[in-house]
């Protein structure tokens, strides 16, 4: 028989760790709780941070979220640094360890780099917004390397505050996470709002300790004063060398996210069972949805449910909303719903394994509804 966890860590506190730290509370966890975060802020609600937060309307409280309740000790401001787990113990840069009899891994993912220049913005956590929207208030030119959702969002802010902007992309924007008709639609839009889209195989950021361009695999430079590139994360794992738990930088879990006996992991960092077999999903619902199943396996053990995650994706940019239920990149065109072709509407995609998606595009739509059109198209 397990000995009793009486002392819980959790190693994060982003929008999983915070999950996961609720759950257990939810779950009857009534013991020891403590949370270490490397950001000096309480948890906020990071897609927002692209959004909202980066354009110029006064609205400073965007990512704001409700004030925790789990009444969790709260180390902010120190990062995770090792991990024994034989003696369990958590042990921060701070010099000080942490025991634990149950531990959750949610320490996220961070930026991908082109450079180590310091003239190369990334935007990945509220420093990294505030600094942005900081500079943008000059009205610079900008380049964004980076053809997925977030380099969208951020060259879409950066249009809306007066940039001109130039959307450097590996192939044709979005398409690989949306598919070839909803790229479509954002492309033209953002065309339209002025955005300069230029493809190349490859690019590359140059320059000096003070400067930063782009620069295309033809040996072009793209002119700007402000370069950000938004070209993917990677998962915060070395402080978890030597332990044999991250294999390839990244945590395998199982279906209650559990990586081993008393260690759970979610978000960013969590490889979990998927219909399309072991993925790691970087999205703000699937770290919600992982660190409840996780959290109550902790706890629970084998009476916990396991994940049964349903893909949830949304985004702002160029004048356009767009909620996806269901499993993208889509093919082909699809059946609306609601709406005519070419307009805002509630589409669905029906795919050759039985399941669904629906879209809802600048359609003004509950997200418990968007879910049930899923489901009944599953």
């Amino acid at each position: 028989m397990s000995a009793p966890i009486r002392r819980i860590v959790v190693a994060g506190n982003g929008i999983a760790g915070l999950t996961a730290a609720d759950a257990l509370r939810a779950n009857g966890f009534d013991g020891e709780l403590t949370i270490v975060g490397d950001e000096p802020h309480a948890a906020y609600s990071r897609p927002a941070l692209s959004k909202a937060l980066l354009l110029d309307s006064g609205d400073m409280a965007s990512h704001v979220l409700p004030a925790a309740t789990h009444g969790a000790k709260e180390i902010l401001g120190v990062r995770v640094c090792g991990l024994d787990v034989k003696r369990r113990l958590v042990g921060l840069d701070d010099g000080s360890d942490l025991p634990y009899d149950g531990l959750v891994i949610a320490t996220g993912s961070r930026a991908r780099r082109l450079s180590g220049l310091p003239g190369e913005f990334t935007l990945r956590g509220l420093d990294d917004a505030l600094a942005l929207r900081g500079r943008l208030v000059g009205r610079p030119p900008v380049a964004v390397v980076g053809g997925g959702p977030l380099g969208m969002e951020i060259a879409s802010a950066c249009l809306a505050a007066g940039c001109r902007v130039t959307l450097v992309s590996q192939g044709v924007p979005l398409t690989a996470q949306l598919g070839p008709y909803l790229a479509d639609v954002f492309l033209t839009a953002a065309v339209e709002r002025g955005l300069t889209i230029v493809q190349t195989g490859a690019a590359r950021i140059e320059g000096d300790a003070g400067d930063a361009r782009a620069v295309l695999d033809d040996g072009t430079a793209v002119e700007a004063e402000l370069v950000v590139s938004a070209i993917g994360d990677v998962p915060n794992t070395e402080w978890l060398g030597g332990t044999g738990l991250a294999d390839g930088g990244v945590l395998r879990v199982d279906s209650r996210g559990l990586v081993r006996s008393g260690i759970a992991a979610a978000g960013d960092l969590a490889a979990f069972p998927t219909p399309y077999g072991l993925r790691r999903i970087p999205l703000w619902s699937s770290a919600i949805e992982q660190a409840k199943v996780a959290a109550a396996a902790l706890v629970r053990g084998d009476e916990a449910p396991p994940l049964q995650f349903q893909p949830y994706f949304w985004t702002e940019q160029f004048g356009l909303s767009l909620k996806a239920a269901g499993h993208l990149p889509v093919d082909g065109e699809p059946v609306y719903v609601e709406g005519e072709p070419g307009g805002p509407g509630l589409m669905r995609w029906s795919h050759g394994d039985g399941s669904g998606t629906a879209v809802a595009l600048n359609h003004r739509i509950p997200i418990p509804r968007l879910r049930r059109v899923s489901r009944t198209a599953a």
